[in-house]
Parts: structure tokens; C-alpha cells; sequence
């Protein structure tokens, strides 16, 4: 298995400015409960339960960035990835949690009315 030192850890502001310049893919490997209640705008879920590296979407020329919930489970993403021979060496260190405390907006299912609230 691939060492912590192989995937590099990315600010939740480093990843805004990817995501806003179309640089990266940013795929979130949490379940898809966690993903449909609150998730980033952009990301695709592919729940680290079934993750599959194979089934990832083809990116071009964009950078692959795994993220979930506080980082271990996309630093796991990542070695899987590289495990079966694709370049990902980079995820959101500290997850949607690093996100939020940086005051980065998400989009946000409201359990009262099902309304998807996002704030872009």
C-alpha cells in the first residue's frame, strides 16, 4: 500500500481555486446519504464502499482530487487509485469539514421541505 507521503494534502482554498478554474475533478467518497445531505458543488460522489478506480469519469486534462468527510477516507481513494495505476496524488485535507470551517459554501438538503439549497 502506498504511504500518507504520496498524496498531496490540498487547503480547502486551494480547492476552491481548482474547482473555480476548471483545473480539477473532484471526486467525494462518501456514502451517498452523506453526499445527498450536504456536498460541494462540483463534486461527484463515488462512495468509498463501491469505489471503483476504474469507473471514474474520464478527466482529460483536469487533476483528480479525492475529498469526504474529514480526509482519511479519500487518502484511502487515493492509494486505491494509484494501486490501480492512475495518477491521483491529491486530496482535501480535512474533508467538507475543512471546507465549511473555511467558510466555503455547500450545497445543503433541508430535511423539513427536501429543498436542495445552494447558496452559488
Amino acid at each position: 500500500m502506498f504511504g500518507r507521503s504520496k498524496t498531496e494534502d490540498l487547503t480547502a482554498a486551494q480547492v476552491k481555486a481548482m474547482l473555480d478554474s476548471h483545473e480539477i475533478l473532484l471526486i467525494d467518497v462518501r456514502e451517498p446519504a452523506e453526499f445527498a445531505a450536504e456536498r460541494i458543488h462540483g463534486a461527484l460522489n463515488f462512495p468509498l464502499s463501491t469505489f471503483d478506480p476504474a469507473a471514474l469519469p474520464p478527466c482529460g486534462d483536469r487533476r483528480i482530487v479525492m475529498q469526504c468527510g474529514s480526509g482519511k477516507r479519500s487518502l484511502m481513494a487515493a492509494e486505491r487509485c494509484r494501486a490501480a495505476g492512475l495518477k491521483v496524488d491529491a486530496h482535501l485535507a480535512g474533508g467538507i469539514g475543512a471546507w465549511r470551517a473555511a467558510g466555503l459554501p455547500t450545497i445543503t438538503l433541508d430535511l423539513a421541505s427536501g429543498a436542495v439549497r445552494d447558496p452559488r
